[in-house]
C-alpha cells in the first residue's frame, strides 16, 4: 500500500490516493475544505510558482466590512402605555345647611293694599321667603332693604330709605319656606334720595311698588292712588 505499483510513476499514484481521500472527506462533510485544498495545491507544479497554493482573503478598496445594520431612531416605535380611565368628576354639589341664601334661594314680595286714599298713610310689608329645600343663612339688615313708588312709565315718585333710613344687624338662618315680615308705613308723600326735593302728595293714579333687599329685586305689586 505504501509503495504503489503500477506503470506510471509513484507520483500519479499518490495524486489520485489523495483525490480520492479528499472525496470522500467532502461527503462525510468534515473535511471539505482540506478536499478543495488538496484537489486545487496538490500539483507541485503548475499554477503556483513556489509550488504550492496559498489561500487569502481581501477587500476590494471602498467596500465595508461586515456591518451591523442600527434602525435610525424615527424608524423606532416606543411604546406607549395604555391610556388609563379617568374617573368622572362628581356631580356639584347643591346647597347645604348653613350655607349663606343666595339671590336664587329667597323670594321677595311687596305686599299692599289694593288702593289707598290719597294722603293716607298706609302700610306696606316687605316679604322675605326661604324658597330653597335646605336652611341658609341670610343678612337682612334694615339699610338693605328698600320699598319704592313708580309710576306707569317706570318713574320713581317715592323710596322708603330716602328721607329716614334706617340701619341694624340682622343675621338669620332661615328654614325652608320661612318667611320674614318687615312692616313699613308710607306717609303718601313723594321723596328724592337724600330727602333732596321737597315732598308732595302723590297724585291718585295706578301705580306699582317694587321692593329689594341687597341684589334681590322682587317683582311689581299693583298700586291705586284714589
Amino acid at each position: 500500500m505504501l509503495h504503489p505499483v503500477g506503470p506510471l510513476s509513484a507520483a500519479v499514484y499518490w495524486r489520485r490516493r489523495l483525490m480520492v481521500l479528499a472525496l470522500l472527506l467532502a461527503v462525510v462533510g468534515g473535511g471539505g475544505w482540506l478536499g478543495i485544498a488538496l484537489l486545487t495545491g496538490g500539483s507541485g507544479g503548475s499554477g503556483d510558482p513556489g509550488g504550492s497554493a496559498s489561500a487569502s482573503t481581501s477587500t476590494a478598496p471602498g467596500t465595508p466590512a461586515l456591518e451591523r445594520v442600527v434602525p435610525s431612531l424615527a424608524s423606532v416605535q416606543t411604546p406607549t402605555a395604555p391610556a388609563t380611565p379617568t374617573a368622572e368628576p362628581p356631580p356639584p354639589a347643591g346647597p347645604q345647611p348653613g350655607d349663606p341664601c343666595g339671590d336664587d334661594m329667597i323670594g321677595i314680595e311687596v305686599r299692599a293694599p289694593g288702593g289707598v286714599s290719597q294722603g293716607s298713610a298706609p302700610t306696606l310689608e316687605l316679604v322675605v321667603a326661604n324658597i330653597s329645600s335646605v336652611p341658609c343663612v341670610r343678612t337682612l339688615d334694615l339699610e338693605l332693604q328698600e320699598i319704592v313708588l313708580l309710576d306707569g312709565q317706570g318713574t320713581r315718585l317715592w323710596g322708603s330709605n330716602d328721607c329716614q333710613p334706617e340701619s341694624s344687624d340682622d343675621v338669620r338662618t332661615l328654614a325652608p319656606g320661612e318667611q320674614v315680615v318687615f312692616p313699613l308705613v308710607w306717609s303718601g308723600l313723594s321723596s328724592e334720595p337724600a330727602c333732596a326735593e321737597e315732598r308732595t302728595a302723590v297724585q291718585p293714579g295706578q301705580y306699582v311698588l317694587r321692593g329689594r333687599l341687597d341684589t334681590k329685586v322682587s317683582g311689581d305689586t299693583p298700586l291705586t292712588v284714589q
